[in-house]
């Protein structure tokens, strides 16, 4: 799968299916979740209000084009402060596309029970099988992950703070910044072994998908 940086994001889903070059059974199951999403916010404070009504854009593709950075299907995945499920269900969906049951789970990592519960009942829909941790991440047990990702939850100091207990040789992280990236980057500054990748982002003029290894 490939994706352009230059490509202007649409806002229809018919446009994001495009974008992200899924199948008609992943972009059923797509749709599917954008439903419960809606449906749950009324009770639930899964995401902003003032997105739904660019969902499509503001979160299924912004979550979507990470989807090149995770690896194949043997790839451990482990989705920090999951929330609605951004990036990690959407990813889960695109991966059942893309591989079928051979694709290892997506684990969620969430604290927030209701949260949880709603992850629980958009999974099975959807028809995707993932690993849902209702733990907050300090107290997480070492899993060997391959990709960590994580979008819109905390500076990346915090973040690998966070995730200390995970770090191995072999590790990337795949999080979906702001334009205040390099401000945060300056934490590493005494961290050299740390390789930092860039990437522009497809839905923010000033985002960016940024990859970090060299974690042990």
């Amino acid at each position: 799968m490939s994706l352009s940086p230059s490509s202007k994001p649409q806002m229809t889903a018919e446009g994001v299916f495009d974008q992200l070059n899924v199948s008609r059974e992943t972009s059923a199951r797509l749709t599917q979740y954008v439903d419960l999403l809606k449906k749950w916010q009324k009770t639930i404070n899964l995401v902003s209000k003032n997105t739904l009504n660019d969902v499509w854009a503001r979160h299924i593709l912004d979550c979507g084009q990470i989807f090149p950075f995770t690896g194949d299907a043997a790839s451990k995945i482990m989705d920090i402060g999951s929330g609605a499920g951004l990036p990690g269900l959407v990813l889960a969906i695109m991966r059942q596309g893309q591989w079928g049951e051979n694709a290892t789970p997506i684990t969620l990592v969430e604290s927030d029970q209701r949260k949880c519960a709603f992850l629980s009942v958009a999974a099975h829909s959807c028809g995707v099988t993932v690993d849902i941790r209702n733990q907050r991440l300090e107290n997480l047990e070492a899993m060997q992950p391959d990709v960590i990702t994580a979008r819109a939850l905390a500076s990346v100091d915090t973040l690998l703070e966070w995730t200390k207990a995970q770090h191995h040789p072999k590790l990337q992280c795949v999080f979906l910044k702001g334009a205040q990236v390099d401000e945060e980057l300056t934490s590493l500054a005494e961290k050299p072994n740390i390789k930092i990748e860039k990437s522009p982002s497809l839905t923010q003029g000033d985002g960016v998908i940024l990859r970090l290894s060299g974690l042990a």
